[in-house]
């Protein structure tokens, strides 16, 4: 098991609808390992958004998901908008088993 936390940057004005982020150095993960990752209100926000900020955007349709499991290396954190664009940089922690 391992768990961290990164950020998510949906881009400047205009935003977008989708954002990415890889997450690597994760030598004993499996192609069969079990990911998750969320919009992270717990710690100091962004530059871009406060903690509260998060809490709205987890709620309000931002969605994170995993995908693209690449065994002994990482995977992808995949940030996708119901609501329209999004702006900025978001904190997002992530766990695997």
């Amino acid at each position: 098991m391992a768990t961290g936390q990164t950020v998510i940057d949906f881009g400047a004005f205009p935003g977008s609808d989708r954002a990415t982020v890889a997450v690597t150095g994760q030598s004993s993960i499996l192609a069969t390992s079990l990911v998750e990752a969320w919009l992270d209100a717990t710690v100091a926000g962004t530059a871009d958004h406060s903690p509260d900020e998060h809490s709205m955007a987890a709620a309000g349709g931002v969605g994170i998901t995993c995908q693209a499991i690449v065994a002994g290396t990482g995977f992808t954190i995949v940030g996708a908008s119901s609501i329209g664009r999004v702006v900025g940089k978001f904190n997002v922690a992530w766990a695997w088993v």
